[in-house]
């Protein structure tokens, strides 16, 4: 089995504070993710405010909002045996209600590297 990480993007910050109804949408497809043995890390939610990006020379800016439309919410890590098997997953979770989308990515392990 692989592992797969879901970014989730939004474009709009305001489409990060939910509804009930939206965050009840958002926790039954994890709970069928797990119910599925698949869920491999819950992940986390990011804050859209309380974000800094790091540049050489010692330069630190507020957020990553001068250089990206869409910023990233969260992610969570899947266990899967395919790269499609993880877009699957990705493509039943209510974030493209919103105008969102999610990256797909494979986590590389050390062992991957040679």
């Amino acid at each position: 089995m692989k592992e797969f990480a879901l970014i989730f993007r939004l474009n709009n910050s305001s489409d990060a504070k939910p509804s009930p109804e939206q965050l009840q949408e958002r926790m039954n497809w994890l709970a069928s993710i797990a119910a599925q043995n698949k869920l491999a890390d819950k992940g986390n939610t990011l804050s859209p405010v309380q974000a800094k990006t790091v540049k050489p020379g010692g330069i630190v800016t507020d957020g990553p909002f001068a250089e990206i439309k869409e910023f990233i919410s969260g992610y969570i890590i899947v266990r899967t045996e395919t790269i499609e098997e993880a877009v699957a997953i990705a493509q039943e979770n209510p974030i493209f209600k919103v105008g969102g989308s999610i990256e797909v990515r494979e986590l590389m392990k050390p062992h991957d590297h040679k």
